[in-house]
């Protein structure tokens, strides 16, 4: 009996969970995203089918693109509480299993399992997902948490992969880069840049040069990935928040300094309704100017707070040291808690 880390993934959760609501949609493609209407400009996919990512259509595109791209996928409206409800009852069903459950967000969750057969755990899983919520899920086993996710990505939908320090450098040596969890497309072209490619090119990169380059914590961070190495540990303690945010992007750029004002403290009450009883210490406005032009101020409170109407002055204090002539594309308030 050995300890491994298992990574369940559920397969295009949104959508999935629009065709267990609407069966005649199954073998369609189906977009969530926005409102529905992907005519709706600055809105983005949050889900798509299976049938929908044949035409290329992914989390995050353009809703617009999205259209293009498929002209004929069913477009649906992105209804949270349906979600919410979805995942529960699989993170439910997780705890009924020999398993340690880290839930990581709506659509996924690491388990910790000490088995001589992870896979015959994972197809048990698997089975009982599905015959439970209809819901299908990949899994990734690994030794750590960050090989288990990435192996439950190889083979969507309805998988089971390992991936481990032994297979490591044979699997993932000859990836690119930006296929470790963790390295973007940016961090990626930087790495690029620096003649480093693949993976084992990172891997075997000077920690010095990386230091150099990327700074001394997160060099060294990029070759770590790199070696496949990760945390191990699955932990049942919930993640705690240092903050919370909220932004609104408009259909049409905002000209007017007074709607703007009114926007920054509608967020910033709204914030200060949210803190759970935590006490505000800073307040942060983000202002995306056309075209895309993105700017952060903030302050930090006299002292500890969780009174609404002194939240909401400091925002607008932030938001009034930025320059307003001109059209604002995005407007967000994040408050960080003490």
């Amino acid at each position: 009996m050995r300890d491994w880390v298992l990574h369940l993934d559920l397969d295009a959760f949104m959508a999935a969970v629009e065709i267990l609501r609407n069966p005649e949609l199954r073998g369609r493609p189906v977009v969530v995203g926005g409102n529905g209407d992907p005519t709706t400009p600055r809105t983005v996919v949050a889900t798509a089918s299976y049938e929908a990512r044949e035409y290329g259509v992914h989390s995050g595109l353009p809703m617009r693109t999205a259209l293009r791209r498929c002209p004929d996928a069913v477009y649906l409206p992105i209804d949270l509480p349906a979600y919410e409800a979805a995942s529960a009852a699989v993170m439910t069903l997780l705890h009924t299993f020999p398993v340690t459950v880290e839930v990581w967000g709506l659509d996924e969750a690491f388990l910790g399992a000490r088995t001589d057969d992870p896979e015959a755990l994972a197809h048990d899983i698997q089975r009982a997902v599905t015959h439970k919520t209809g819901l299908t899920c990949s899994i990734g086993i690994g030794d750590n948490k960050h090989q288990a996710k990435l192996a439950a990505q190889f083979e969507k939908p309805s998988g089971v992969s390992r991936l481990t320090t032994d297979t490591w450098p044979h699997v993932m040596g000859e990836r690119p880069t930006t296929a470790l969890w963790g390295i973007g497309a940016k961090t990626g072209k930087k790495l690029a840049d620096l003649g480093l490619h693949t993976v084992a090119q990172l891997a075997a990169a000077d920690p010095a040069e990386l230091a150099a380059r990327f700074g001394p914590t997160n060099g060294p961070w990029l070759r770590y990935l790199a070696l496949g190495k990760g945390e191990s540990t699955v932990t049942t303690t919930p993640w705690v928040p240092r903050g919370h945010s909220h932004e609104t992007t408009f259909t049409q750029d905002l000209t007017d300094p007074a709607a703007m004002r009114a926007h920054v403290a509608a967020m910033a009450v709204r914030l200060a309704a949210e803190t759970e009883g935590r006490p505000v210490v800073r307040v942060t406005v983000k202002v995306r100017s056309a075209p895309f032009t993105t700017h952060t101020r903030q302050a930090k409170l006299p002292e500890p707070t969780h009174d609404a109407t002194t939240i909401e002055q400091a925002a607008l204090a932030v938001f009034d040291r930025f320059d307003h002539g001109r059209p604002v594309r995005l407007l967000g308030v994040s408050v960080e808690y003490g």
